[in-house]
């Protein structure tokens, strides 16, 4: 089933979406939020699966017209975002643009950062920057949403227990010029990650058929900059790291509560022929290249739309579809 939650006071409206976005009914009291939802889902999932079953079928009678703009993000926002960097690859190349080797244990043990919860982006709404000069960059990942996870559960326990409820796709904006300051300090990401946005709707596993296997979404993610094709790198490949992995990581030490957002990190193929799914690794591999970045980050005024096709060329998620703006105040 396909879930979304449209703009109402701080949490959303709760609404199931048909598989082809293009109605949606409501909950029918089933739930008012998706957190409402996720905190009481062993009772919640079936009854919102009839009715997006009765949507599918054509037979739900409250049925309305599906507007990705009139949507929040799937969670507005969430009392745990953590995001990792599950495509190694991506990392090594960061370093080898600077000429740094890559620790071995970046391959066995996964890197991730906790970042804010509390003001989650719409697929739609524009992203505001107070400066060119930041270095502005989207990126392009898959991300899952947790049931309860229990401290020290591994990673086939998370698989067993289906414990990854929900996949969405995110942009985790990220301020490219303000990066190595904050990690000079050794203290990780702050002012260099702002507000996250992620994609209308958010999807069951299931709902993927086949493209889901191994915690692991095996689809394209495509992204465009100022309307033209920017990448498509398989999300399924390449990834060091898959999902319960990843969860698995964030848990060793807490519980994860139900609600909890992971961030798969940018995704990123050997295969140079898919694209990037951020600008700062285009200009790495031109660095790599060339001896120098062409490529410019974002300025006021562009657009950047990411969204994720089946093999039929269906979105799957909806598109993220932001204009970079200048902040109102």
């Amino acid at each position: 089933m396909k879930l979304a939650s449209l703009r109402h006071g701080r949490d959303g409206r709760l609404v199931v979406v048909d598989a082809d976005l293009r109605s949606f009914a409501p909950t029918g009291g089933i739930a008012a939020t998706l957190q409402d939802a996720l905190d009481d889902w062993a009772r919640c999932a079936p009854r919102l699966r009839d009715v997006a079953a009765a949507l599918d079928a054509h037979q739900a009678k409250d049925a309305l017209p599906f507007e990705p703009a009139a949507c929040a993000a799937p969670l507005p926002r969430a009392y745990h975002w953590v995001d990792g960097s599950a495509y190694v690859n991506h990392v090594e190349l960061v370093r080898k643009a600077r000429g740094a080797e890559m620790p071995a244990s970046f391959w066995t043990d996964p890197l991730v950062y906790q970042g804010g919860g509390d003001d989650f982006l719409g697929p739609t709404d524009d992203a505001p920057f107070a400066s060119e000069d930041w270095g502005i960059d989207f990126e392009a990942e898959v991300a899952v949403v947790t049931g309860d996870v229990p401290m020290g559960s591994t990673a086939d326990e998370v698989r067993q227990r289906n414990d990854i409820r929900l996949v969405m796709l995110a942009n985790d904006w990220s301020l490219r010029n303000l990066i190595p300051g904050e990690l000079a300090k050794g203290f990780g990401f702050y002012q260099s990650k702002p507000a996250t946005a992620f994609s209308p709707v958010a999807v069951t596993p299931d709902e993927l058929g086949e493209a889901w296997r191994d915690s692991r979404v095996h689809l394209p993610l495509v992204s465009t900059l100022n309307g033209t094709p920017f990448g498509q790198p398989d999300a399924g490949t390449d990834m060091t790291f898959d999902f319960a992995q990843l969860i698995a990581h964030c848990a060793k030490t807490r519980n994860l509560r139900a609600g909890t957002v992971v961030g798969s990190g940018t995704v990123s193929n050997y295969d140079r022929s898919r694209g990037s799914a951020c600008i700062a690794e285009r200009r790495m591999l031109e660095q790599i290249d060339g001896g120098e970045a062409r490529t410019p980050f974002m300025r006021f005024g562009d657009r950047v739309r990411i969204e994720m096709l089946d093999g039929a060329g269906r979105t799957v998620f909806g598109a993220i579809d932001q204009q970079v703006i200048r902040p109102w105040r």
